[in-house]
């Protein structure tokens, strides 16, 4: 072949009106197989496929290579395009095909280690071996639709805040140590010996430090960093949407965050979601769904019973309360037809999070029957049928125990069950607000930041808010979408002096708060602007917006395993003695 260029189409973009047009395409083979005389075989490109069909009548040279052709294989096609006898309506090109002139190997492919062409039903090699060939499993066309989706969420997202008069700044991916939650991951200086950088688990400090200097609106698509354990929904670098804003309220952040979400949903989804978001209260959250991260597409709400219970004849419920916990009830729509082996198995999750049980009873003709049912009257069951909205056929579970447990029991349960009976299609996006958290939870060591320290107290908490920690709420707010926390934020202390009072509170010494956030600290004393923003995860957002179940990793074009490692490069590695050596650092064993 002598023309020097790759393709004058993309097969994924030829349709009926070409037919008759000659094209020159380049590709890999997706499918190849043979029909008495004729061989066809399918080209693949970024844009999608196009059937290749080689007649040793008209082309006997295009027709011998094709035969020795294997999956896989690059090749450059020249050809004409024409109709299809027997037109494929599962294929965007269906139409049409084209007779090959000519065909070219650019480069052979090794012996698979897993197929690239399987579709429908067909296995999936295991997560393992994909990842450890991640070019040949970005090469299926829905993996490669998943970064195509991400592109397109994060280009409306830029487009959204660009036209909100935004500027995109970049903050440093070394920066100063400050441990705060989530371990830092360390990078040792060569020329300041003993030294260290940190990677940045989010650019919380970098971007107040750009209100103080008067940037006003800044965001930014940023990586970030935790040297934590793994869970499916986490991965040791991640993505994130990071902005803020000075002189403005939460409502202002809702406003901007909204449009944003906005705009990657009708990008990606093609649909418009309805804005404002609905709002819960962090209160109303926990007493209502058992978690700050609802999935609000189904209802089944928790019940409190715990007046119910106090006077019950059912002893553990009696005993729960006077030792100061609480009893709550779900419902379990047609659990009255699940056996006694099924309630079990709900038993067993619930256990998994803390319960030491879980008492039932099933409803019937307005009479409660088995479980518990024997030591409740009749008033007692006809207040929990109302209040949990049971109905004739449904079961009642409950859990009594300290409200976190409960909470935590119920509100798992709820969601495997609303996943059991098919209330959670990945087709309805339901996003709410979570607001007004508590500033401090209670450890064993003292008060903590329930999200971080930089979150400016409700003002009419700041009176007491060294007498009575607990009761401090703050301008704090999370973003949920189908029980997924996509992000947080917050409005910020600008008030030096305020953010020492809280790091105060936190047990952190003047001399302590000067050495890790000094630099901050310094920067609030001069004319730092109220200002407030969030952060919210890419790699979650794109998860749900994907057009079909997947994982997070499958969002990432280079993810890393559960144990933090990457199969395909096999990092983290070793480094030579020598790069040690010059850093000053020296290997110490643990010992087993």
């Amino acid at each position: 072949m002598t023309n020097n260029s790759f393709r004058t189409h993309h097969a994924g973009a030829l349709r009926a009106d070409h037919v008759d047009q000659s094209v020159l395409l380049s590709g890999w083979v997706h499918r190849h197989r043979h029909h008495g005389a004729l061989i066809f075989f399918d080209l693949r490109d970024g844009s999608g496929l196009v059937q290749i069909t080689c007649d040793p009548a008209l082309s006997q040279s295009a027709h011998e290579i094709a035969a020795g052709l294997h999956s896989e294989y690059v090749v450059r096609v020249a050809g004409r395009v024409r109709r299809r006898p027997d037109a494929n309506p599962n294929l965007a090109t269906g139409e049409i095909e084209v007779l090959a002139d000519s065909i070219e190997i650019l480069n052979r492919c090794a012996t698979l280690p897993f197929q690239v062409d399987t579709e429908g039903d067909a296995p999936r090699p295991g997560e393992e071996l994909r990842l450890a060939y991640r070019y040949l499993d970005l090469r299926k066309p829905e993996m490669r639709e998943l970064l195509v989706v991400r592109h397109r969420a994060v280009q409306a997202i830029r487009e959204s805040l660009n036209s909100a008069e935004f500027f995109e700044i970049e903050t440093p991916i070394l920066m100063k140590s400050t441990p705060e939650g989530a371990r830092d991951f360390l990078v040792p200086s060569r020329v300041n010996t003993g030294t260290f950088y940190a990677l940045p688990q989010s650019p919380q400090l970098y971007k107040q430090i750009l209100m103080v200097a008067g940037m006003e609106r800044y965001y930014q698509i940023a990586k970030c960093f935790r040297d934590e354990d793994m869970r499916a929904d986490r991965q040791p670098e991640f993505t994130q949407l990071d902005l803020e804003m000075s002189f403005v309220s939460q409502e202002d952040v809702f406003q901007v965050t909204e449009a944003c979400i906005a705009a990657a949903v009708e990008t990606t989804r093609g649909i418009k979601i309805e804005t404002p978001f609905p709002r819960l209260t962090y209160a109303e959250s926990m007493e209502r769904y058992g978690t700050d991260k609802p999935d609000i597409r189904f209802g089944l709400e928790l019940a409190r019973i715990s007046d119910l219970a106090a006077d019950s004849g059912f002893g553990v419920f009696r005993n729960a309360v006077a030792a100061g916990g609480v009893v709550k009830a779900l419902r379990i729509p047609d659990g009255a037809s699940r056996s006694r082996k099924a309630i079990g198995e709900l038993e067993k999750v619930a256990k998994v999070y803390g319960a030491k049980g879980l008492a039932w009873f099933k409803l019937n003709a307005g009479q409660a029957t088995g479980g518990i049912a024997k030591f409740l009257t009749g008033a007692e069951v006809t207040e929990i049928t109302a209040r949990t909205m049971a109905v004739d056929g449904d079961a009642v579970v409950f859990v009594a125990d300290t409200e976190a447990t409960a909470n935590a029991a119920l509100g798992n349960l709820r969601n495997q069950v609303g996943q059991e009976l098919g209330l959670t299609s990945r087709d309805k996006l339901c996003f709410v607000w979570i607001v007004d958290f508590p500033l401090f939870e209670e450890t064993e060591d003292g008060w903590a930041p329930l999200h971080h320290m930089f979150t400016l107290p409700n003002l009419a908490d700041l009176e007491n808010l060294e007498t009575s920690p607990g009761s401090a709420h703050a301008q704090l707010y999370d973003l949920v979408l189908n029980g997924w926390e996509l992000g947080s934020g917050s409005i910020r202390c600008h008030d030096a002096e305020i953010q020492r009072r809280i790091m105060r509170i936190v047990g952190m010494s003047e001399e302590e708060a000067e050495r890790r956030f000094g630099f901050l600290l310094k920067a609030l004393d001069y004319g730092a602007p109220p200002h407030g923003g969030i952060a919210l995860g890419i790699d979650r957002l794109v998860t749900l917006l994907a057009p079909h179940e997947c994982n997070m990793r499958d969002v990432i074009a280079f993810p890393k395993t559960l144990s933090g490692v990457s199969l395909m490069d096999g990092c983290p590695a070793p480094v030579d003695p020598e790069q040690l050596e010059e850093l000053g650092i020296a290997i110490v064993r643990r010992q087993e």
